[in-house]
């Protein structure tokens, strides 16, 4: 008697263990579906602020980021191999979803990134300013700082060549006053004038330990004691300024812009 009771306990502390274990996979499941709109939403105004960033149109927008954002911003799908511009929802484009995906993306034959794999579209983002002409071309990049990899954004102006912005998004783990000081105001206005590319179209721009020289239009200085960091900076603007990044994009922009307009 006294065995099948401990065995009819222990049965039932089984199946009490395993209720509990479906209530709460069906509440975390519950959950996550519920907030994945929440989650998708936050991340859609995260992109537009930094994109209204980038383009130096955040301090008018306010706290009114979506409504600035649809006034002058206009969000192309490209195929970087091409430079073509291509059919997709630029809103539900997930560049970490795509260069996961195999058929969606390649691996870089100089990966100076350290990216491992790169998806093959892109979203690029065209500002308008008030009277309506192009006034800045965003240009996502991603690349590897000392611990992770860092996502940010490029502003340039209309010629592809002339720096307006650099900012990075804060979803990383560079160490804070070492790598993390990608986010450093101080930094970051040291960005605007600089040039990409040299007159032969060879990618130039570095990040220049001890400071850059006075006039050195590609030169910024490097972020104190991050040395790592500001190498992988270097590395991420010459890869996706290259030919497995936007290069074949830039190159099309500028013969289509000789030719009367983006095409």
């Amino acid at each position: 008697m006294s065995n099948t009771k401990k065995s009819e306990t222990f049965g039932g502390t089984l199946i009490f263990v395993f209720i509990i274990c479906l209530v709460c996979a069906a509440l975390v499941s519950i959950s996550a579906v519920g907030l994945k709109p929440l989650q998708k939403a936050n991340k859609l105004l995260d992109n537009q602020t930094k994109i209204l960033e980038a383009s130096g149109l955040l301090a008018i927008a306010g706290t009114d980021i979506p409504s600035t954002y649809n006034k002058f911003v206009v969000g192309k799908m490209i195929d970087l191999d091409t430079g073509e511009f291509i059919e997709g929802d630029v809103n539900e484009f997930d560049e970490r979803r795509d260069s996961r995906d195999l058929t969606k993306s390649s691996k870089p034959e100089n990966d100076m990134a350290g990216i491992n794999r790169r998806a093959n579209r892109a979203v690029i983002y065209f500002v308008n300013n008030e009277q309506g002409k192009l006034d800045t071309i965003v240009l996502p990049i991603i690349g590897s700082g000392l611990w992770d990899l860092m996502y940010g954004y490029v502003g340039m102006n209309s010629d592809l060549n002339t720096v307006k912005s650099v900012i990075y998004s804060a979803d990383f783990k560079e160490t804070p006053g070492l790598g993390a000081e990608v986010l450093n105001p101080r930094w970051k206005a040291l960005w605007p004038g600089k040039k990409i590319f040299n007159s032969a179209g060879e990618v130039k721009i570095k990040l220049v330990k001890g400071g850059a020289k006075k006039g050195d239009v590609h030169g910024v200085d490097a972020l104190s004691g991050a040395t790592l960091t500001s190498r992988g900076v270097t590395n991420t603007l010459h890869f996706w300024f290259g030919d497995e990044g936007y290069g074949p994009f830039i190159a099309k922009f500028r013969s289509n812009a000789r030719e009367g307009g983006l095409k």
